[in-house]
């Protein structure tokens, strides 16, 4: 009996060198297959696996567009528990992963041109100092893309230059910005006029999600590139 066991088993063992074998083989005559790298084999698996549906990515919305755009996600913070999230071109470079979201005014500039991120950064606007954020507004570069989104508090610290040089990025809604308000907002240095890409919502206690938070914003869409 241990003797036949052995036998199957090894008869077993000759059948799967025999099929590999084969494999490699096939792959070594077919034109298409002679630029596989290591671990290349398990990709037409992964595919089939996958069934058509979107790559794994920590961006809620895979945004697809045009040439000559950048593609972008973003979610305002919701109440002060789950910070805000922004993807460029379906790549996250703001959120609680990245360890660079906190409350306040959460910003992402980018080379409007290539979508390269240029910085990160947050400004709390409840207990913190404005300036740097004003700072940081003025000395943006032309062309650069801007990429906001609100996390608790976004307004008890900003002044009205502040709120002046949002509107000069376009944005219509920083005007009327206030305590525990959600904004979200895409504007670039170089604008003329308003902004498509803006949404804000009030706190009222008598309709927020959130208690004394108003409902947590998200918006996608497509930049176009500043030529």
């Amino acid at each position: 009996m241990r003797r036949l066991r052995c036998q199957k088993q090894f008869f077993r063992f000759l059948m799967i060198v025999s099929v590999v074998v084969l494999i490699v083989l096939t792959l070594e005559r077919t034109d298409k297959f002679k630029n596989l790298k290591p671990g290349d084999l398990f990709k037409p698996l992964i595919k089939k696996r996958v069934n058509g549906s979107k790559p794994s990515s920590p961006c809620d919305q895979w945004v697809t567009c045009p040439g000559e755009h950048l593609g972008f996600y973003i979610r305002s913070g919701a109440a002060s528990a789950v910070p805000p999230k922004i993807c460029v071109n379906n790549q996250l470079v703001l959120g609680a992963i990245l360890n660079n979201a906190g409350p306040g005014i959460n910003i992402v500039v980018l080379n409007g041109r290539t979508g390269q991120v240029i910085t990160t950064d947050h400004f709390n606007m409840y207990s913190g100092d404005v300036n740097p954020l004003i700072k940081l507004l003025k000395n943006l570069d032309q062309g650069s893309a801007v990429l906001v989104a609100s996390f608790d508090d976004p307004s008890t610290k900003l002044t009205e230059e502040a709120r002046r040089l949002f509107t000069d990025l376009g944005s219509s809604l920083v005007k009327t910005l206030a305590f525990r308000d959600n904004w979200i907002f895409v504007g670039g240095k170089g604008t003329v006029g308003k902004s498509d890409f803006e949404k804000h919502i009030k706190n009222d206690n008598n309709v927020n999600k959130y208690h004394r938070w108003p409902e947590l914003i998200e918006m996608h869409g497509c930049l176009p590139k500043y030529l």
